[in-house]
């Protein structure tokens, strides 16, 4: 866990929280599904003039309309509760009703509905009113889909279910002109067109929503992947700046863990964009300096990171290509004061730097790392003045003469062969960070290429740094390319998962054409994946092949999805 005297900003604490929840309701339209909509009120205090789903907060009294309420088996008395605010919400700014009569179970009627009092101060009316006239709400046929937590830099915020049902027949939204105006019958994919210019404001959570709901082909395969009673997602965005503006990210999206790391608390303060001009402030002891050479193989560029601080001195990790002006930066951010230089590899945007470094120094800090093996191309050849043992510990230490504190920051080495036969990454021990090197990457997998890649060492390797961050608590991974990630034992659990996945899909691929060749079976293998890609998968194919021919040498050790082979 990030020590608090490292991080760049106070904590503050972030508003709390109120129970709402939101009702989608769908239908089937000529082109698609179709949901409806409504515009809040120019005044409102959250959202203003956006169009939204009816819907607002939990009040206590809807707990007594479990009384009158229906409940499926699988429905917890939570989602029961949400439900049954979620419909009086409706009821209340639109007019529609989800209900039947208890005597016969037939639906309540749109004359029905459009007789009964919308105006009432409480739940309780509301209640009492479906209850004089013999109702029983709808709720089993209600049903979460996804489930919000307002962002943390926001003054108000709710925890809050999107919940879906299906609009009953023959109702007609009618607004009540106070909270919500406008009703609107709208496909999500035209909701979203029209948002996009400038037309048909949402805010961040209904434009995602509406983006997954893209995907269904109608009213009943919604409901059917929202009947395991669980949310399709849950999420609490945090936002950034990009290009000046605000943005904001889901956790599954590649900026996410950054934001976490550098605003814990939901700040609106760091700066997203790629820049190779100025280091990037991580924490108070990290920085991030990337490397202008951005491709198709090194993403946004490599990143170069700068450990410690002006009362230690600094390690720098991957100190990059022989680039004359990014090894400069890399002097200038430390101010000449390097300690050690380390290289996560022998790879070419990785460790060339590291003797132009070296000479910028006056005090010519190692170059540590393992050396490159003779498998390795010559452009990946690299010998450090001092190989690094596994779990071995580098240390910076200093005292800050202002608190009187002594300062200690403490880097552990594990070896990690696969993406290369000398890749190393590293943990910052204080911290709970691990630097990943090309081990594991922010937006793709990183290529495996024999003959100094192996497959079997690559997965071995994230087995090794998986135990090392549940042993070290560690949440943090920044990796050479990309932004920093997340929840580090799920990020490693998802590789692997789609390292198996893909294998899995190669050796059918082997069994589909026996006598296929490499090409035929990266047709086949990587159908997902764009064929400009190709030349590149076909390297990690290769290491997957050899892995599979190797494992189906060994009967004691075959995987049944390789038991033909």
């Amino acid at each position: 866990m990030v020590r608090p005297s490292q991080q760049l900003h106070a904590h503050r604490e972030p508003a709390p929280t109120r129970a709402a929840a939101t009702l989608l309701l769908l239908r089937d339209g000529p082109e698609g599904i179709e949901v409806l909509m409504t515009r809040r009120s120019e005044k409102a205090s959250f959202a203003p003039g956006a169009y939204v789903f009816p819907g607002g907060a939990i009040d206590e009294a809807d707990l007594q309309g479990r009384a009158i309420a229906m409940r499926r088996r699988t429905q917890s008395r939570v989602q029961l509760t949400q439900s049954i605010a979620a419909v009086r919400e409706t009821f209340e700014e639109l007019g529609v009703l989800l209900a039947h009569r208890v005597e016969g179970g037939a639906p309540v009627t749109a004359a029905e509905v459009a007789a009964m009092d919308r105006t009432g101060e409480n739940a309780f009316f509301f209640f009492e009113q479906c209850a004089a006239r013999g109702l029983r709400l709808s709720t089993d046929q209600v049903y979460t889909l996804a489930h919000w937590i307002t962002d943390r830099d926001l003054p108000k915020r709710f925890d809050v279910p999107f919940l879906v049902a299906r609009m009953p027949e023959g109702q007609v939204p009618v607004s009540d002109d106070a909270e919500q105006f406008e009703p609107v019958w709208v496909r999500p994919a035209d909701a979203l067109a029209r948002n996009a210019k400038g037309r048909f404001f949402m805010i961040f959570p209904t434009v995602r929503t509406l983006k997954r709901l893209t995907v269904f082909a109608d009213v009943d395969s919604v409901l059917r992947h929202c009947a395991h009673e669980k949310p399709l997602w849950t999420s609490c965005p945090r936002g950034g700046l990009q290009e000046g503006k605000d943005v904001r990210f889901m956790e599954h999206e590649a900026p996410f863990g950054e934001l976490a790391l550098v605003c814990p608390d939901g700040q609106m303060l760091h700066k997203l964009d790629w820049q190779y001009t100025e280091p990037v402030p991580l924490l108070k002891n990290v920085q991030r300096l990337t490397a202008p050479n951005a491709s198709l193989m090194t993403g946004p560029g490599t990143n170069s990171y700068v450990i410690g601080d002006r009362h230690t001195g600094y390690i720098v990790i991957d100190p990059g290509p022989a680039d004359f002006e990014h090894v400069g930066r890399l002097w200038r951010a430390t101010n000449g004061d390097i300690r050690m230089i380390v290289c996560t590899h022998s790879h070419s945007d990785h460790s060339p730097g590291a003797q132009p470094l070296q000479a910028l120094c006056p005090h010519k800090p190692p170059i540590l790392g393992l050396p490159s093996a003779p498998t390795a191309r010559p452009p990946a050849r690299f010998t450090p003045e001092r190989a690094l043992g596994d779990g071995e510990r580098l240390v910076l230490e200093g005292f800050d003469a202002e608190s009187g504190e002594a300062i200690t920051h403490t880097l552990r080495v594990i070896h990690t062969p696969g993406h290369a036969a000398n890749h190393l990454c590293l943990v910052l021990e204080e911290d709970g960070l691990l630097f990943s090197g090309d081990h594991i990457l922010n937006g793709s997998t990183t290529v495996v290429d024999p003959p100094d890649g192996n497959m079997t060492e690559y997965l071995d390797s994230l087995d090794s740094l998986d135990e090392a961050c549940a042993a070290g608590s560690i949440e943090f991974i920044l990796p050479a390319h990309g932004h920093v990630l997340a929840d580090a034992r799920g990020a490693i659990g998802r590789l692997k998962s789609h390292r198996l996945q893909r294998e899995s899909k190669i050796a059918r691929a082997m069994r589909k054409a026996p006598a296929g060749s490499m090409e035929d079976w990266l047709a086949i293998a990587y159908d997902d994946v764009p064929q400009q890609l190709w030349p590149v998968a076909a390297r990690s194919l290769a290491a997957h092949v050899e892995r599979i021919r190797d494992l189906a040498s060994r009967p004691g050790a075959l995987p049944s999805a390789l038991s033909t082979l």
